[in-house]
C-alpha cells in the first residue's frame, strides 16, 4: 500500500484508492499509517476518535470502522487468493497494525532522508546534505494531513511532522549558505521570514545571505522587522546570538557568525 500524509491523505492498494470518505475511519487510517508496521493500541485509537469522552459502545464502533477499512482494502485486492485484507490491516493483541512495504509511507521516507541529510551536514558534507534534504522536502504537498480532522493523538503527530519540516528546511538552507549559494536563497528566505515573523533562524539566515550579496542595509531592516514583531507580539527582545549578528553586520564584519550551529 502506498500512503501519503504530507499534504492531503491518500492511500492506494495496487493503484486503487482505499481512503474512506467518512471522517472517523479516515482518522484511523491516518494514525495507523503514521505508525505503519507497528501496533497501535486500542486505547490510543479510541482517544483519537473520542478524546476523553469514550462511549460505552466504543469497542463495537471501533471494530466497525476497522471493518470498513478492510472492505476498502479487500476491494482493491480484487480477490487475490494469496493476500487478504486482514493480512494488510492486522489484528494484534490489544491493537491493530497496518502492514506496508518499506518506503511506501511518504512521512517515513521524509524522516529517513532528513536523518541522512542531518548526518551528512554534521559530517561537513554540505552538498550531500543539501541534496538529501531537498529530496525530503520535495515529498511535502502541503500541511500534513490537511484534509483529516485531527483528534488529540493525530494533532500531536501533525505538529511534530510540521516542526520536523521546518527544521529540515532551515538545515537545507544552512547547507546552501555554507556552499556559497547566498544569492540563490535570498528570495526563498524573504518569503520564509514574512511567513514566520517570529522565527529567529530564518531571520539570521536572511541577514547573512543579504550581507554576503551586498545588501547589509537590507539585513539590518530584516533584523528590525523581527525585533518589532517580537516586542509587539511577545514583549521580548531578540536572542543574544541574533543581537550579536546585528552588531556584527553594523560593524561590517559578520564573518564570525557565518557558521552557527544548525537547528537540531
Amino acid at each position: 500500500m502506498e500512503i501519503k500524509v504530507l499534504g492531503a491523505l491518500a492511500a492506494h492498494e495496487r493503484g486503487v484508492p482505499v481512503v474512506p470518505t467518512a471522517a472517523k475511519p479516515r482518522q484511523l487510517l491516518a494514525l495507523l499509517a503514521l505508525h505503519a508496521d507497528r501496533v497501535v493500541a486500542v486505547p490510543t485509537l479510541m482517544e483519537e476518535i473520542w478524546g476523553q469522552n469514550v462511549p460505552r459502545s466504543a469497542s463495537t464502533t471501533l471494530q466497525t470502522y476497522i471493518l470498513q477499512l478492510r472492505r476498502k482494502i479487500a476491494a482493491a485486492l480484487a480477490g487475490d487468493p494469496l493476500l487478504d485484507a486482514k493480512d494488510v490491516l492486522v489484528t494484534r493483541l490489544g491493537g491493530y497494525m497496518l502492514r506496508v512495504q518499506p518506503g511506501q509511507v511518504d512521512a517515513h521516507e521524509f524522516e529517513r532522508l532528513s536523518d541522512s541529510g542531518r548526518t551528512a551536514f554534521e559530517l561537513g558534507d554540505h552538498r550531500t546534505a543539501s541534496d538529501l534534504l531537498r529530496r525530503a522536502l520535495a515529498l511535502w504537498q502541503g500541511p500534513a494531513l490537511v484534509d483529516v480532522p485531527a483528534g488529540a493523538v493525530l494533532e500531536l503527530e501533525v505538529l511534530r511532522l510540521n516542526e520536523e519540516r521546518t527544521t529540515a528546511l532551515e538545515r537545507r538552507i544552512e547547507a546552501d549558505l555554507r556552499l556559497g549559494r547566498h544569492a540563490e536563497v535570498v528570495p526563498e528566505l524573504r518569503v520564509l521570514a514574512a511567513r514566520h515573523p517570529l522565527h529567529e533562524g530564518f531571520c539570521a539566515q536572511l541577514m547573512r545571505a543579504l550581507h554576503r550579496t551586498g545588501g547589509s542595509w537590507r539585513a539590518l531592516e530584516a533584523y528590525q522587522r523581527l525585533r518589532g514583531s517580537l516586542v509587539r507580539e511577545l514583549g521580548l527582545e531578540p536572542s543574544a546570538a541574533l543581537q550579536e549578528l546585528h552588531q556584527a553586520v553594523l560593524a561590517g564584519d559578520p564573518d564570525h557568525m557565518l557558521h552557527p550551529a544548525a537547528a537540531d
